[in-house]
């Protein structure tokens, strides 16, 4: 939810970058920060369209905070993984760089085939990205959708269930 945290704020882009790549080894910074290293993390940032490529001397701190989300994204997915957590990745950020998060998040989770779980209470979000839709009610499922069952529902059926849920519970 916070875009500050999953980087090292004072560290410049390569450094975070560099410690990602190298979680769960031994390693020093200089090692990581070779040229050959930086024209990778260049390769690795210039698909987002956000010009970090540019600014890999730049501290994470900063950045905006849509430049600090997609980076923690990048961070996150830079060594394999199986599963991806996100909580409400884009609730911080404005609509037009929340937009850009999620189609970034698509894209990187289609690529990777990563298995993700996302939390979020962007309504059109959860309709418009993958193939399972869970709502949750005081810890139980109240709505369980995939394939054709979850492209068959609109925003508002399901604004439509949250706010029944909503009503429910006298809020």
């Amino acid at each position: 939810q916070n875009p500050s945290s999953g980087t090292a704020n004072s560290m410049t882009i390569a450094e975070n970058m560099a410690i990602a790549e190298n979680k769960g080894r031994r390693y020093g910074l200089s090692a990581g920060l070779g040229k050959k290293r930086l024209e990778y993390y260049r390769d690795l940032l210039r698909p987002l369209g956000l010009g970090l490529e540019d600014r890999l001397n730049t501290a994470v701190g900063a950045l905006s905070g849509g430049q600090r989300q997609v980076l923690t994204l990048l961070i996150a997915t830079m060594t394999p993984i199986k599963l991806l957590l996100l909580d409400e990745h884009t609730a911080a950020l404005d609509p037009k760089t929340a937009e850009q998060t999620m189609v970034l998040t698509d894209r990187i989770v289609r690529e990777k085939k990563i298995t993700t779980l996302m939390v979020t209470h962007n309504l059109r979000f959860a309709k418009e990205y993958g193939t399972r839709l869970c709502m949750f009610d005081k810890g139980h499922v109240v709505l369980d959708v995939a394939g054709e069952e979850k492209a068959k529902k609109t925003v508002d059926d399901l604004l439509g269930q949250f706010n029944e849920i909503s009503d429910e519970c006298g809020n």
